[in-house]
């Protein structure tokens, strides 16, 4: 029986994550900020160079996150490709192409993103990116 539990609850994370993923792709920032934890930790590895890059935490400094990254990137391509589930934590596996506004410079990431969740919403985020494809994009 718990195993069960445990299935449909890794279940639900993937389904919380692939729902984020949709409201981000409809510019739905808003239901992103609904699904995160209010004093949740949200951070992106990245060189300096990279403004959305950092640690940031609680809703509104995320919100802060999504402004740098409008301000910085035009996203081209956003494909999460591979979900894990374990617990509490689900590993997303995916990759993205990046036009840096400053430079008009392309970059492809290839990422992982940890969510990592409490009581039913996003607790810690983190960002694992390819940091020299984004320095070199960046300028």
């Amino acid at each position: 029986m718990a195993d069960q539990q445990t299935a449909a609850r890794e279940q639900d994370h993937v389904q919380s994550v692939q729902n984020i993923f949709a409201a981000f792709g409809q510019g739905n920032i808003p239901a992103v900020l609904q699904a995160l934890a209010p004093d949740v930790e949200w951070a992106v590895s990245g060189p300096q160079a990279v403004a959305f890059s950092g640690t940031r935490r609680g809703r509104d400094q995320v919100v802060q996150f999504f402004a740098a990254l409008g301000q910085t990137v035009d996203i081209q391509a956003f494909e999460p490709k591979e979900f894990i589930a374990q617990g509490d934590v689900v590993v997303v596996v995916g990759m993205e192409r990046l036009r840096f506004k400053a430079t008009g410079k392309m970059a492809e990431n290839h990422w992982v993103m940890v969510f990592t969740f409490r009581d039913g919403q996003v607790a810690r985020f983190r960002e694992y990116d390819d940091t020299h494809a984004l320095a070199a994009a960046a300028g």
